[in-house]
């Protein structure tokens, strides 16, 4: 038997490597490649906390090629296929290598396994497609179903009300240390899978326990 019985996992960043995109058409990018990669990260999720607090929805993809166009505009611009690549890549994106062992070795001890993502369904689903994981997750949640992002305790309230477990028997893991604490303050145990090396912050809402990648979940 798994140690609990509901895995939930956020998805861009923790199941996927959200800067595959840009490393997968470097050359199309050109020298600003990384420095490309991380504002356009970092735009995406500062959007999506914007938008929250001033209760102005706009979905995860219509903000991810917002701030494509801002991290392009900020390192000397892109031209339109590097663009529409960049894009398409983003709807499926790498796991990280540890991802399907890990999934599967929960599975087989009799977990569920469940993303919680600011993604669309339907970025989701392409995602989870690509990377051949749809045999390994029960489901996706995505935050469009109640119009807010993380880290607003709704968005955590979906798995509770969609599977019927208090806070507590639910382990919760993502690599955004942001998303770690919001999930501490809904109840979840919550996993920081920091795979980075990151210092800690929040730390009045902090991790139930920290790791450098997915696999030591499944550990005995």
């Amino acid at each position: 038997m798994s140690a609990w019985p509901l895995y939930v996992f956020d998805a861009y960043g923790t199941l996927f490597d959200v800067h595959s995109a840009v490393a997968r058409h470097r050359a199309l990018v050109g020298a600003e490649a990384e420095r490309l990669s991380d504002i356009w990260r970092t735009k995406q999720l500062e959007y999506t906390w914007v938008r929250s607090l001033m209760g102005a929805h706009r979905d995860f993809l219509a903000l991810t090629e917002e701030a494509l166009d801002f991290a392009a505009a900020r390192c000397g611009g892109i031209s339109a296929e590097a663009r529409e690549k960049l894009l398409s890549a983003y709807r499926t994106l790498d796991a990280f290598p540890d991802v399907a062992p890990t999934l599967r070795a929960l599975k087989e001890k009799g977990a569920r396994l469940v993303i919680l993502s600011n993604g669309t369904p339907e970025m989701l689903a392409s995602a989870v497609q690509s990377a051949g994981l749809g045999d390994l997750l029960d489901e996706s949640l995505s935050v469009e179903s109640v119009g807010v992002f993380k880290t607003e305790l709704r968005v955590y309230e979906l798995v509770e009300k969609r599977y019927g477990l208090a806070p507590r028997n639910v382990s919760f893991q993502s690599s955004n240390r942001w998303d770690v604490a919001g999930a501490a303050k809904f109840g979840f145990r919550a996993v920081w899978i920091n795979r980075g090396g990151a210092p800690d912050e929040y730390r009045d809402l902090g991790p139930a326990a920290v790791l450098n990648g997915l696999a030591g979940l499944a550990d005995p």
